[in-house]
Protein backbone atom coordinates (compact mmCIF):
# COMPACT_ATOMS: atom_id res chain seq x y z
CA UNK A 1 0.00 0.00 0.00
CA UNK A 2 1.50 3.52 -0.65
CA UNK A 3 2.21 6.00 1.85
CA UNK A 4 -0.40 7.93 2.44
CA UNK A 5 0.63 12.03 1.39
CA UNK A 6 0.73 14.52 4.62
CA UNK A 7 -0.33 17.90 3.98
CA UNK A 8 1.30 21.40 6.25
CA UNK A 9 -1.20 24.14 6.69
CA UNK A 10 0.21 27.57 6.02
CA UNK A 11 -1.44 30.04 8.42
CA UNK A 12 -4.00 31.89 5.85
CA UNK A 13 -5.86 28.23 5.67
CA UNK A 14 -6.51 28.83 9.20
CA UNK A 15 -7.37 32.45 9.23
CA UNK A 16 -9.19 32.72 6.19
CA UNK A 17 -11.70 29.54 6.90
CA UNK A 18 -12.17 30.55 10.46
CA UNK A 19 -13.38 34.17 9.56
CA UNK A 20 -15.04 33.27 6.28
CA UNK A 21 -16.48 30.01 5.10
CA UNK A 22 -15.52 27.55 7.68
CA UNK A 23 -16.07 29.58 10.83
CA UNK A 24 -16.65 27.73 14.04
CA UNK A 25 -20.16 28.35 13.95
CA UNK A 26 -21.05 27.62 10.88
CA UNK A 27 -19.07 24.59 9.56
CA UNK A 28 -17.69 22.89 12.82
CA UNK A 29 -17.52 19.61 10.58
CA UNK A 30 -13.91 21.47 8.73
CA UNK A 31 -12.74 21.95 12.34
CA UNK A 32 -13.13 18.20 13.23
CA UNK A 33 -12.06 17.32 9.97
CA UNK A 34 -8.61 18.74 10.67
CA UNK A 35 -8.49 17.23 14.50
CA UNK A 36 -9.53 13.47 12.73
CA UNK A 37 -7.31 14.20 10.20
CA UNK A 38 -4.28 15.01 12.11
CA UNK A 39 -4.97 11.94 14.20
CA UNK A 40 -4.54 9.53 11.15
CA UNK A 41 -1.43 11.56 10.85
CA UNK A 42 -2.50 13.28 7.89
CA UNK A 43 -2.91 16.94 8.48
CA UNK A 44 -0.68 19.34 10.50
CA UNK A 45 0.77 23.04 11.10
CA UNK A 46 4.32 24.42 12.34
CA UNK A 47 4.90 26.05 15.63
CA UNK A 48 5.47 29.30 13.99
CA UNK A 49 2.04 29.57 12.51
CA UNK A 50 0.70 28.81 15.94
CA UNK A 51 2.39 31.71 16.93
CA UNK A 52 1.26 33.79 14.19
CA UNK A 53 -2.29 32.99 15.32
CA UNK A 54 -1.84 34.24 19.07
CA UNK A 55 -0.80 37.09 18.09
CA UNK A 56 -4.87 37.95 16.79
CA UNK A 57 -6.56 36.52 19.88
CA UNK A 58 -9.66 35.62 18.65
CA UNK A 59 -11.72 32.52 18.42
CA UNK A 60 -8.96 30.79 16.18
CA UNK A 61 -6.45 31.49 18.87
CA UNK A 62 -8.58 29.31 21.28
CA UNK A 63 -8.88 26.97 19.31
CA UNK A 64 -5.17 26.07 18.50
CA UNK A 65 -4.70 26.40 22.49
CA UNK A 66 -7.28 24.57 23.99
CA UNK A 67 -8.62 22.21 20.76
CA UNK A 68 -6.56 21.41 18.73
CA UNK A 69 -3.95 18.56 20.04
CA UNK A 70 -0.72 19.13 21.10
CA UNK A 71 1.17 17.72 18.29
CA UNK A 72 -0.40 19.72 15.59
CA UNK A 73 2.00 22.19 15.40
CA UNK A 74 5.20 20.59 14.90
CA UNK A 75 8.32 22.12 16.14
CA UNK A 76 10.72 23.92 13.70
CA UNK A 77 14.09 24.20 15.57
CA UNK A 78 16.00 20.85 14.43
CA UNK A 79 19.25 21.58 12.25
CA UNK A 80 17.85 20.36 8.90
CA UNK A 81 14.92 22.65 8.99
CA UNK A 82 17.21 25.29 9.80
CA UNK A 83 19.22 24.31 7.21
CA UNK A 84 17.04 24.37 4.93
CA UNK A 85 15.30 27.86 5.58
CA UNK A 86 18.88 29.34 5.47
CA UNK A 87 18.88 27.95 1.95
CA UNK A 88 15.11 29.40 0.85
CA UNK A 89 16.29 33.20 2.73
CA UNK A 90 19.22 33.36 1.05
CA UNK A 91 17.73 32.50 -2.41
CA UNK A 92 15.22 34.80 -2.20
CA UNK A 93 17.67 37.51 -1.56
CA UNK A 94 19.57 36.73 -4.51
CA UNK A 95 16.43 37.03 -6.79
CA UNK A 96 15.97 40.55 -8.27
CA UNK A 97 12.72 40.40 -9.09
CA UNK A 98 11.60 41.03 -4.99
CA UNK A 99 11.30 44.27 -3.51
CA UNK A 100 13.55 44.65 -0.28
CA UNK A 101 10.21 44.76 2.02
CA UNK A 102 9.33 41.48 0.49
CA UNK A 103 12.41 40.00 1.33
CA UNK A 104 12.56 41.05 4.55
CA UNK A 105 8.93 40.16 5.20
CA UNK A 106 9.42 36.47 4.42
CA UNK A 107 12.83 36.31 6.72
CA UNK A 108 10.25 37.50 9.21
CA UNK A 109 7.28 35.37 9.08
CA UNK A 110 6.26 31.32 9.36
CA UNK A 111 6.54 30.86 5.23
CA UNK A 112 10.02 29.92 4.85
CA UNK A 113 9.66 27.87 7.57
CA UNK A 114 6.61 26.29 6.33
CA UNK A 115 8.25 25.30 3.24
CA UNK A 116 11.57 24.29 4.70
CA UNK A 117 9.45 21.70 7.00
CA UNK A 118 7.71 20.30 4.11
CA UNK A 119 10.69 19.80 2.13
CA UNK A 120 12.27 17.90 5.04
CA UNK A 121 9.21 15.33 5.88
CA UNK A 122 8.06 14.87 2.32
CA UNK A 123 5.10 16.86 3.11
CA UNK A 124 2.65 19.25 0.52
CA UNK A 125 2.03 22.29 1.74
CA UNK A 126 -1.67 23.82 2.04
CA UNK A 127 -1.82 27.38 1.18
CA UNK A 128 -4.34 30.22 -0.35
CA UNK A 129 -1.26 31.80 -2.53
CA UNK A 130 -0.76 31.02 -5.84
CA UNK A 131 2.44 30.70 -8.00
CA UNK A 132 3.06 34.38 -9.26
CA UNK A 133 6.38 34.81 -11.47
CA UNK A 134 6.18 38.17 -11.56
CA UNK A 135 5.74 38.70 -8.09
CA UNK A 136 7.40 41.99 -6.60
CA UNK A 137 6.09 42.96 -3.43
CA UNK A 138 5.46 39.39 -1.82
CA UNK A 139 7.61 36.19 -2.08
CA UNK A 140 4.49 33.81 -2.73
CA UNK A 141 4.70 30.48 -0.70
CA UNK A 142 4.25 28.40 -4.54
CA UNK A 143 7.13 30.48 -5.88
CA UNK A 144 9.52 29.22 -2.91
CA UNK A 145 8.13 26.23 -3.26
CA UNK A 146 8.69 25.83 -6.82
CA UNK A 147 12.15 26.78 -6.33
CA UNK A 148 12.96 23.76 -4.15
CA UNK A 149 11.01 20.95 -5.29
CA UNK A 150 7.73 20.77 -2.54
CA UNK A 151 4.32 20.32 -3.76
CA UNK A 152 1.67 23.03 -2.88
CA UNK A 153 -2.27 22.78 -2.99
CA UNK A 154 -5.32 24.88 -1.92
CA UNK A 155 -7.75 23.99 0.71
CA UNK A 156 -10.27 22.41 -1.19
CA UNK A 157 -7.65 20.04 -3.40
CA UNK A 158 -6.48 18.63 0.25
CA UNK A 159 -10.17 18.35 1.05
CA UNK A 160 -10.81 16.03 -2.13
CA UNK A 161 -7.66 13.95 -1.70
CA UNK A 162 -8.29 13.33 1.90
CA UNK A 163 -11.72 12.35 0.83
CA UNK A 164 -13.82 15.14 3.21
CA UNK A 165 -17.00 16.38 2.36
CA UNK A 166 -19.35 18.57 4.37
CA UNK A 167 -23.14 16.99 4.32
CA UNK A 168 -25.95 19.11 5.46
CA UNK A 169 -27.73 16.57 8.33
CA UNK A 170 -31.47 16.24 7.69
CA UNK A 171 -33.42 17.64 10.72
Amino acid sequence: MAEQRKFLLDSNILIEAHKRYYGFDLCPGFWTAIILQHQANRVFSIDRVKQEIAKIKDKLDKWTRFKAPKQFFKMTDNETIVKLFGKMIRWVQSESQYKPEAKAEFAEVADGWLIAYAKANGMIVVTHEEYAPDAKKKVPIPNVCRQFGVECVNTFEMLHELGIKFVLKKQ
